[in-house]
């Protein structure tokens, strides 16, 4: 084996992710960062499910839209305390923002206190 090829990785090493690696960088991310950016993940989706994005109803799925912003709202009023009000407070009014876009794509409405994620939040009413 020459130095070259001792130099160059094996197929398994370029196709294998460093895993060492991986885990000091999210290990330096504050978890508040963590907290906001899983936030935003999930109201993206939800949004899409809502049928809000550009293609609109292409992608409307409300079981699923249901779904993403109950743990949209498990995770907000979960770590609110923790991520201060200045992270809070948007994540809350994309939440509120979400939970009414729901009641109205929805043909039923559900009852106030009964829509997705006002388990976590109370009911949400428009205003």
């Amino acid at each position: 084996m020459s130095d070259a090829d001792a130099q160059q990785p094996t197929q398994d090493q370029s196709e294998n992710p460093d895993f060492d690696t991986m885990t000091r960088d999210i290990a330096e991310v504050p978890a508040v960062e963590v907290i906001t950016t899983v936030a935003v993940h999930l109201m993206s989706a939800a949004a899409v499910n809502l049928g809000l994005a550009e293609e609109g109803p292409e992608h409307k799925d409300l079981d699923e839209a249901r779904k993403l912003i109950t743990a949209l709202a498990g995770l907000v009023t979960a770590s609110a305390t923790e991520v201060g009000s200045y992270h809070a407070a948007p994540l809350r009014d994309g939440l509120k923002s979400l939970q009414l876009a729901f009641r109205e794509a929805s043909v039923v409405p559900d009852e106030p206190g009964q829509g997705p994620g006002e388990k976590f939040t109370g009911p949400v009413f428009g205003g």
